[in-house]
């Protein structure tokens, strides 16, 4: 069995059309399309609202609060 490779049009009802190679005889004959990946997934129905997300109030942060690195590492960095 010969590899022959040609390019094909698929349309959007899903018909294929294209021109083969000289050396491919007339008549039926079985062929392997290969389909490159492509990102899963799909397009949103509506735009993202950060609004829309859960929200958590833990309320007011505590006084005296310090997120300075040295507040949290030790001396040698830990």
């Amino acid at each position: 069995m010969n590899e022959i490779r040609t390019r094909v049009l698929v349309s959007p009802d899903h018909g294929i059309s294209g021109t083969a190679p000289p050396q491919v005889p007339p008549g039926e004959h079985a062929a392997t399309i290969s389909v490159p990946a492509t990102a899963v997934g799909r397009e949103p129905t509506e735009p993202f609202d950060m609004n829309d997300l859960p929200g958590h109030d833990l309320g007011p942060w505590p006084l005296g609060l310090s997120l300075r690195r040295e507040g949290q590492y030790d001396d040698s960095g830990r």
